[in-house]
């Protein structure tokens, strides 16, 4: 039987192509308890971390044989104000169960790899001077395509008092003023303060490795950069305690933070030969 479609476009709908952010959570346990106690440990008192944030879940981490309540797991983070949609990766068993459970399979949904190290600026500037191909002129009737504004960094110039929290969602935190016991700041990338942190400082909150926390008088409670943190249960050294530092991360999310002072030269004096 020959079907013959409508000529013209329906006038109720039409279809495009759409591409959406996503976060991904990489399951490397099927232990769900686990989970859920290592999520509320990181997440449990950042109740706007996420806001609906659509979410893939990749299994590639997680044995072939592993057995996943989805449903449950579904549940856990829907509990965080999350909304997984899909699974990528995992064993032909693995994606019939989490398609039983709702969720897609988007094995071609791509998944960040951890930020490089930052290049030498000259280098980048001599390699790209070289090879970078130059960008056509929009052609007549055409609009150039403008790049995104950049995402500024989020400025709070008074103090945060106990039990106060600041989120720089997707960009850095600057604090102007002092972070006290009991306050909290949280950023996607880095975070400044250019007073006393005796608080808590979360940089890198959703795994940027490379995010660092600066401050002129470090005496926290907690620092953390991409979930590795260190507490004050373990006494800061005398060359950083109080003094201005800054902390990053060395090795990646299995690696150690490092706290390193920071030395301010003085200017010279106006007058002096």
């Amino acid at each position: 039987m020959t079907v013959a479609l409508a000529g013209r476009a329906p006038a109720t709908f039409e279809i495009k192509s759409a591409n959406l952010p996503l976060v991904a959570l990489l399951l490397k346990s099927a232990d769900l308890q686990a989970l859920a106690a290592e999520l509320q440990a990181r997440f449990g008192d950042i109740p706007d971390f996420f806001d609906n944030d659509l979410l893939v879940i990749d299994l590639a981490p997680l044995p072939a044989d592993a057995t996943v309540d989805f449903a449950a797991l579904v549940q856990l983070l829907r509990s965080l104000r999350v909304v997984p949609v899909a699974v990528r990766g995992g064993s032909d068993a693995q994606q019939q169960a989490a398609r039983a459970a709702g969720l897609a399979k988007a094995d071609e949904a791509l998944v960040a790899a951890p930020r490089k190290a930052v290049r030498d600026p000259q280098e980048d500037s001599a390699s790209t001077s070289a090879t970078a191909p130059s960008r056509p002129a929009p052609r007549r009737g055409e609009t150039a395509e403008m790049p995104p504004e950049p995402v500024g960094a989020l400025l709070i110039d008074k103090p945060l008092r106990s039990g106060q929290q600041a989120y720089a969602r997707g960009r850095d935190l600057v604090v102007m003023a002092m972070v006290n016991p009991g306050a909290e700041v949280i950023a996607d990338g880095n975070i400044h303060v250019y007073a006393p942190l005796r608080g808590k400082a979360i940089a890198g909150a959703r795994g940027n490795t490379e995010a660092r926390i600066v401050t002129l008088c470090l005496e926290p409670e907690l620092v953390s950069i991409a979930g590795v943190y260190r507490t004050s249960d373990l006494p800061l050294p005398a060359e950083v305690l109080g003094k201005p530092t800054q902390v990053r991360l060395d090795g990646g999310v299995e690696g150690r933070l490092v706290l390193e002072p920071l030395a301010f030269s003085s200017s010279p004096a106006k007058g002096r030969r």
